[in-house]
């Protein structure tokens, strides 16, 4: 998730652009850039996932650059301080789709303290975008975990 026009705000999208570009993964995964989905768009992605692995630019405690991994309990529980509209948008999509009784088995918010999000730019500032390969194998070993890691190349390539 994440609004790439505001610099760091777009990490989770563009974790979501490195992954597809550098990894394979079995035709059940799903790798969907949520952007700025409103409710309406992200609940039913919410409803759909067996299992649901998130990242987004969450105001956390610690420095810029800091990454933090919540299950969807602990994040409900302890949400980072509000930084963006759609953070709340994610939660409302969760306890929704819990009272439909379609929740996800399992959820995982991978946060990422930003360290500008004021700048109107398209590109992540350094530090951030230092970490993109890092949180990608964060999400590569969620999904390994849950048996759906990434999966090699065909042979020639």
């Amino acid at each position: 998730m994440g609004n790439v026009l505001l610099s760091d705000e777009g990490v989770g999208v563009r974790v979501v652009e490195r992954l597809m570009e550098t990894r394979r993964f079995p035709p059940h995964v799903r790798i969907v850039d949520g952007g700025t989905t409103a409710m309406k768009g992200l609940l039913p992605l919410v409803e759909e996932a067996d299992h649901l692995i998130v990242v987004d630019a969450l105001n956390g405690h610690g420095p810029a650059g800091s990454i933090y991994r919540y299950t969807g309990a602990d994040f409900r529980k302890n949400v980072p301080k509000k930084i963006s509209a759609h953070e709340i948008g994610f939660l409302e999509c969760l306890a929704i789709a819990e009272v439909n009784d379609r929740s996800p088995a399992s959820v995982v918010v991978i946060g990422v303290k930003p360290k500008d999000m004021t700048t109107a730019s398209m590109s992540l500032s350094p530090e951030i975008e230092a970490l993109l390969d890092p949180i990608g194998d964060m999400v590569c070993g969620e999904l390994a975990a849950l048996g759906a890691g990434p999966i090699p190349p065909p042979e020639g390539e």
